[in-house]
């Protein structure tokens, strides 16, 4: 792959019985024009997760959890830069080659890019208008994490924890610098939104981050949810 940047980007994708999804974001990857290596770290899916993947990254065997998963991916990736990416998240056109330069800016430490869902409903779009912004609590992990290995390596990684890992780094990451919003945005699935209802999804997600952040034990919250999915 031909850029005009010399720093590779290790794109890092944690899987777990993700057949019907992580071909097209397999492929939407592959037609970047950059430099990259793509790793899918798959927790022990019982479909075919890894022979899809296979064909496409290099597939690596992880820990179940995504915070493990995503911390293993890491440990192999050759690139300077890590982008952390949801196996029903596409990246749009040229994507790859914004992220160099957005972390080149003054005081940035990480960055993500704005979201919308691949199904037009009008509350879902307005979740979605407040990821244009780099305020912390409006990330998603679904908004792909991009940063340099040594920031993410100074960081210790994502915590060992079974839920919110995505925002615990960015709380962390905010001690380190601003976080930048690339404005093209991923397109990632809405599943969960329709399998259980779009706003019965949204009540759950405030309940999940106004527990967590009034200090709920993430084992805690990983149970409650399961329980009410």
């Amino acid at each position: 792959m031909v850029s005009g940047y010399n720093e590779m980007i290790s794109v890092i994708i944690p899987t777990l019985n993700e057949e019907a999804s992580i071909e097209a974001t397999l492929r939407a990857i592959k037609q970047q024009a950059d430099i990259f290596e793509i790793i899918v770290v798959d927790g022990g899916s019982r479909d075919r997760t890894r022979e899809i993947a296979g064909r496409y990254a290099k597939v690596v065997q992880g820990k179940s959890g995504r915070a493990n998963q995503m911390n293993a991916g890491a440990g192999h990736a050759a690139g300077e830069i890590l982008l952390f990416l949801h196996a029903d998240t596409i990246l749009p056109q040229g994507a790859l080659g914004k992220i160099p330069d957005a972390l080149t800016r003054p005081g940035v430490a990480a960055g993500s890019f704005s979201l919308r869902f691949d199904t037009p409903h009008p509350f879902l779009r307005f979740l979605t208008f407040f990821t244009r912004f780099s305020w912390w609590w409006a990330r998603y992990g679904d908004q792909g994490l991009f940063l340099k290995k040594k920031t993410f390596d100074t960081l210790g990684g994502f915590k060992d924890i079974s839920i919110m890992e995505d925002v615990d780094i960015i709380r962390r990451l905010k001690r380190q610098g601003r976080l930048y919003i690339i404005k093209d945005p991923v397109t990632t699935s809405a599943r969960r939104y329709l399998g259980k209802g779009i706003y019965r999804q949204h009540i759950l997600n405030v309940f999940l981050f106004t527990a967590y952040f009034c200090g709920m034990p993430p084992e805690k919250l990983k149970k409650w949810y399961d329980d009410n999915r």
